[in-house]
């Protein structure tokens, strides 16, 4: 099963790397010739792909380079003395930790997960949850490259996003506190010791390795996104969008409901919210910018092994009320006062 996974991700990159090639060096009349020749409309599909994958690659890499850094270098047990027991210290504590924690949605996890289960409180490990994917430095310079003319998308997407921990982690500690929300998993019954292969002189291989698996597992995941939002950007025209997103309401839970089915990573999620941004409105992209590194489909199945059905069930029905209430919230305070259009 796994030999077959592996030719399977094989075959998909080669094929990927197929077309790249011809996009950068080759000629269009020998695909013509191979029987793979586009419709102009696919080639605007495949040039707005090109684009927003090569913008977005080198946050992809250095995220995954620093997660790997301190997944091989930092014990859980040195983080978890960082985490005070009180909720507004163990907040703040957290909220440090998510600001220099450079790791994707998907990533954070399984090690919010045993925090959790060697004692860290169970908001400090939702705030984390919450904030790591949105508050590291690498997503804000991803989003500040994506949307350099416009303040109130990149620092507007670090304030929802802190509102949006504080209000669902307070949910949760009232709900929570005292209860177990992990699901048994096969690892909980063995040793917890970091291996052999990532000790010593070896720690080095341990971060390619781990850098390598993380970057091709986010990689399939952003590169499904990108297609599909550059598919989205060229055969809906402005015109279908506009009129989905003219409702401030029904427009934010559309983006939403875009971003939890695309599943970006939240270190490139930018660069496709900005291929939207002259079709929708500020809030609404602030809604998917904030919404999806939350709560996307890949990210969801992840939790629902990691945790129990009714924490996951409250913990996304908190986010989908929050994020929606916060954006539209955003919109019309600064649209009042004149400072957005």
């Amino acid at each position: 099963m796994g030999l077959s996974n592996h030719l399977k991700n094989v075959t998909v990159y080669l094929v990927f790397l197929f077309f790249i090639y011809f996009f950068l060096f080759g000629d269009e009349e020998i695909l013509n010739k191979l029987g793979f020749g586009l419709q102009e409309e696919w080639t605007r599909v495949f040039d707005v792909f090109i684009g927003i994958l090569l913008e977005a690659i080198p946050f992809i890499l250095i995220g995954v380079l620093i997660s790997s850094i301190i997944q091989v270098f930092f014990k859980e047990e040195q983080i978890k003395k960082m985490i005070p027991k009180k909720p507004l210290p163990a907040f703040m504590a957290a909220i440090t930790i998510a600001i220099i924690t450079p790791v994707c949605e998907c990533a954070i996890i399984p090690v919010v997960r045993k925090l959790i289960q060697k004692g860290v409180p169970i908001h400090a490990g939702v705030t984390i949850l919450i904030g790591a994917p949105i508050l590291n430095f690498i997503v804000f310079g991803s989003t500040y490259y994506a949307f350099q003319d416009d303040p109130f998308i990149y620092f507007g997407r670090i304030v929802i996003c802190l509102l949006t921990a504080a209000i669902v982690s307070f949910i949760i500690y009232i709900h929570f506190s005292k209860e177990n929300i992990l699901k048994n998993q096969k690892s909980d019954f063995q040793s917890l010791d970091i291996p052999q292969n990532v000790r010593g002189d070896s720690k080095l291989k341990g971060i390619l390795h781990h850098s390598a698996n993380e970057f091709f597992i986010v990689g399939k995941y952003f590169m499904v996104g990108a297609l599909l939002a550059s598919v989205a950007q060229v055969f809906i025209s402005e015109t279908a969008m506009l009129n989905a997103t003219q409702n401030t309401i029904i427009g934010t839970a559309f983006m939403m409901g875009l971003a939890f089915v695309l599943s970006l990573c939240s270190e490139a999620d930018a660069f496709v919210a900005a291929s939207f941004s002259s079709m929708v409105p500020s809030e609404s992209l602030l809604a998917f910018l904030v919404f999806g590194p939350i709560i996307d489909l890949k990210n969801t199945l992840v939790m629902l092994s990691s945790f129990k059905l009714k924490f996951v069930l409250l913990f996304t029905i908190a986010v989908v009320i929050v994020v929606m209430m916060l954006s539209i919230g955003s919109g019309i305070y600064l649209r009042g006062n004149g400072l957005i259009p």
